[in-house]
């Protein structure tokens, strides 16, 4: 039963190594594709964590079904909501951040949330 264990550990490594470097190719690609800096890269990530925090504190918005994406300070929103007084919220919300260039709202507004 040991010699059984031991082999199936060391079939399967070798698998899960090549696994792990090559997803580890694939972001370094992602990353290196990225023409913003380092700070616009944390900035951005600053920026949208904040906005889904308030649209999360927001009793008209249902956060859990907008997607907040930022890049070089301009937001896009996505998803869905219950209204359009929701979408316009969201809008609202999303433009009063600093450093928010812009904001591209597509946002769709269902029938019933």
């Amino acid at each position: 039963m040991r010699a059984l264990l031991t082999c199936l550990v060391v079939f399967s490594l070798p698998g899960c190594t090549a696994l792990m470097v090559g997803g580890a190719a694939a972001g370094g690609y992602q990353v290196g594709k990225d023409e913003r800096s380092a700070a616009q890269v944390s900035a951005d990530g600053a920026t949208t964590a904040t906005i889904k925090t308030r649209l999360a504190a927001d009793s008209l918005v249902n956060a859990f079904n907008v997607n907040v994406d930022t890049y070089a300070g301009q937001v896009t929103l996505r998803g869905t909501v219950g209204s359009a007084a929701a979408r316009s919220r969201a809008q609202q919300i999303a433009s009063g951040m600093d450093g928010v260039v812009s904001v591209r709202n597509e946002l769709r507004v269902a029938a019933s949330q």
